[in-house]
């Protein structure tokens, strides 16, 4: 599997994400930048300059026409896919940690960090999608702050107004936007704090990414955990497979500790679990830092991997990978 090498941030990666088709690959960095790469061949298609502190997340909707970042410069931005340009700017008192559009794409959750007396929360917009995007409405659709740990990852369910989100204790709860009621919570999700989550195709599972050195993966409906993969490493990044029953984790001890260490033990390596014998399967080296991100390809042809180091690196899969029978000679229909 030899990767292609992306270079086109400075400092390191925060978030990537793929567009519904998979021919677009999205990268935000702490050099401020957001990036559009063509996903077959790594050529880049366009930077989305604005913000002015590090780009924390960021998401596309499944139409490619609207992107949004969230940034450490405060602000929520909404973007054109195709022209690079900024639609329009909202603004908190706080960073922006992560950002997510809902399914139907006419909602878009936030979530600012709680610092300098202000509390973190959870915000909705509503998106307008009618002519170039840039009439917003400036206030969100519903808001709340969540009690207790901060939250630091979130997603839309399947379920309406139903949003799961990760917090810092390292619990994970369903809360109602509407209301921001917590609908359900499981408080011994992690030990320590949620670095990621990602749901799967249909919603009906999710997995989570921790710093105490472990993958989950979780019902949506009830939060009960059903499989968990356990690394010696700080995770900071966990990807499902959407054919196969793969997930990839990527995480590696904090930068600052690197310089001690020789690559092998830093661990910088995305890792492949099977997701039903919860074996780890298989390594793929490259990155010279920790990984912060991954993505998969929602074809499944490929993945992608973004580190410390300030370089995405895309995997497109050798045909041995689509051959293997991770079920022995069972064959599952799709």
């Amino acid at each position: 599997m030899r990767p292609i090498l992306l270079q086109g941030h400075e400092r390191s990666l925060t978030q990537l994400k793929f567009n519904l088709e998979g021919d677009l690959l999205f990268s935000c960095s702490k050099d401020h930048i957001v990036n559009a790469w063509f996903s077959h061949n790594g050529e880049r298609l366009g930077t989305y300059d604005g913000h002015n502190g590090t780009v924390w997340t960021l998401d596309v909707d499944s139409q490619s026409k609207f992107l949004v970042s969230g940034s450490a410069d405060n602000t929520l931005r909404l973007w054109s896919v195709s022209t690079g340009k900024c639609l329009y700017t909202w603004e908190f008192p706080t960073a922006v940690k992560r950002v997510s559009f809902s399914d139907d794409d006419q909602q878009v959750v936030c979530i600012t960090e709680q610092r300098m007396g202000h509390q973190g929360a959870v915000r909705v917009f509503q998106i307008n999608r009618d002519g170039d995007g840039s009439d917003q409405p400036s206030k969100p659709l519903h808001m709340f702050n969540p009690i207790g740990s901060k939250a630091t990852v979130c997603a839309f369910t399947y379920t309406p107004n139903l949003i799961v989100t990760g917090h810092e204790s390292g619990k994970v709860a369903l809360f109602d936007v509407t209301t921001g009621d917590e609908v359900l919570n499981n408080e011994r999700a992690h030990m320590d704090v949620v670095t990621d989550m990602q749901l799967s195709t249909d919603k009906t599972y999710f997995i989570t990414s921790s710093k105490d050195k472990t993958a989950r993966l979780h019902d949506t409906k009830t939060l009960r955990v059903l499989k968990t993969f356990t690394t010696e490493t700080p995770l900071n990044s966990a990807a499902l497979d959407p054919f196969r029953p793969y997930v990839l984790l990527g995480g590696g001890q904090e930068a600052m500790q690197v310089t001690t260490t020789s690559l092998r033990q830093g661990k910088f390596e995305t890792r492949f679990w099977h997701k039903v014998f919860e074996e780890e399967i298989g390594r793929v080296k490259g990155h010279f830092g920790p990984i912060n991100t991954i993505a998969v390809h929602p074809g499944g042809s490929s993945y992608a991997s973004g580190g410390e180091d300030g370089y995405v690196r895309v995997h497109h899969y050798d045909e041995t990978y689509s051959k293997a029978k991770p079920y022995g000679d069972l064959v599952i229909e799709n």
